[in-house]
Order: structure tokens, then C-alpha cells, then sequence
């Protein structure tokens, strides 16, 4: 029974949060828009529930990579406004859309790169037996401030444990963490680091890179 309630949880909480931040998402809009211009959203291709790729949509954070002006880099790209979306998650609002279009959750592990796909173990390949969240156990537990496989970890153990009182918790968690803005980026890191797959150990020695 868990998975329909869970849709149908899915389904009306998007519904009236939409309607509810409809007139956050304007103004939203019309920043990005005046200090980055088009587009205004931020569509990605990432993948879903059992690798099914679909497109998130998130409001535009960064400029385009634009080599002759000097933006490369995320840190390079990343604007004034882009660094307050992130901070407030404002960015993430659009992402409704894609939970009223069955391709995502309000709570499961975060959609990553399609990229990441080959590099993940079997286990960690587990976190696709469900939707992808908005939120998740690895975003109330430190966000982009603790390693991938720390994250990949808290993914699986949603997996395995998920339940109606889980995702109440991680909910309620996930305003905290936004109100104190706790995690945003990786340490070193505008963003996030790059996920190079697990840690390789030869005879018994673990490699630098994996360090």
C-alpha cells in the first residue's frame, strides 16, 4: 500500500504547493530573467526510477559556458542571484512539475548525472528502485557538505526503510535544513564535486584520487 499512497501524497502536496508558490515562482521568474535572461528554467536530462531518463527542470542559476568572458567554472558561471537561489532552494520549485508528472518524488534520493550511471556499484545502483526526490534522507543529513559515499549510503538506506512516517520526518527535516541553510555546497566546491566513482583498491593500498 505504500507506493500509492505515497503517489497520491505525492500528487495533492505538489498540487497545492504549486498553487501556494505560484506567486514566489513569478517573481522568481522575472529576476532570473532581468539579471540572466533567457531561459529563465533550467532543464536537465537526469535519470529516474529504474534509470528512466527524463528532464528536470529547475530556474537558471548560472550563466552559459562562455570561454571568452571568462566563465568556465562553476564558481566562474554561478551568479549573485544563482548563490541565493541555491541558499533559499528556490531553485528547486519547478521541480513540482516534474512530481506531478510521476517522474520524480517530494522525498527519494536526488537525481544525479546520467554520466553516473556506469560508475555506480550494484548497490549503490539500488537507489534507482524508486523515485527520485526533491528531497531526500542524504539532503537532511548534510546536503552537498558530506562525501558521495556517505550520500550513496543514506540513498540505500531510504530504500530499504522507506515508509509514509519516513518521508513525514524527512519533510519536516528538510525545513530545517533549508531555514539554516545548512550543506548548500561542497567544501572547496561552488557547487558540488564530481562523482569519479568508487573508491579502487589495489593490493591492499587505497589510490590517491580515491582518498
Amino acid at each position: 500500500m505504500y507506493d500509492p499512497l505515497k503517489r497520491l501524497f505525492d500528487l495533492v502536496a505538489a498540487s497545492l504547493l504549486l498553487v501556494l508558490a505560484a506567486p514566489v515562482m513569478l517573481v522568481v521568474a522575472l529576476v532570473v530573467l532581468a539579471t540572466m535572461g533567457r531561459p529563465v528554467l533550467f532543464r536537465h536530462t537526469r535519470p529516474g526510477r529504474h534509470g528512466t531518463l527524463f528532464d528536470l527542470v529547475k530556474f537558471r542559476t548560472m550563466h552559459e559556458v562562455d570561454p571568452a568572458r571568462g566563465l568556465v567554472t562553476d564558481a566562474e558561471r554561478l551568479t549573485r542571484v544563482g548563490r541565493w537561489l541555491r541558499a533559499s532552494s528556490l531553485d528547486e520549485l519547478p521541480e513540482l512539475w516534474n512530481v506531478l508528472r510521476g517522474e520524480m518524488s517530494l522525498v527519494g534520493p536526488r537525481p544525479h548525472l546520467v554520466k553516473y550511471l556506469e560508475l555506480y556499484t550494484s548497490e549503490q545502483a539500488r537507489r534507482h528502485d524508486v523515485r527520485p526526490g526533491i528531497t531526500g534522507l542524504a539532503q537532511v543529513r548534510g546536503r552537498n557538505a558530506i562525501g558521495w559515499e556517505e550520500k550513496f549510503t543514506y540513498d540505500i538506506e531510504y530504500v530499504d526503510e522507506r515508509s509514509l512516517l519516513l518521508d513525514l520526518r524527512i519533510l519536516a527535516a528538510t525545513v530545517r535544513v533549508v531555514v539554516r541553510r545548512e550543506g548548500i555546497a561542497a567544501p572547496g566546491a561552488a557547487t558540488w564535486h564530481e562523482y569519479t566513482g568508487p573508491p579502487k583498491i589495489r593490493e591492499g593500498v587505497t589510490s590517491e584520487s580515491a582518498r
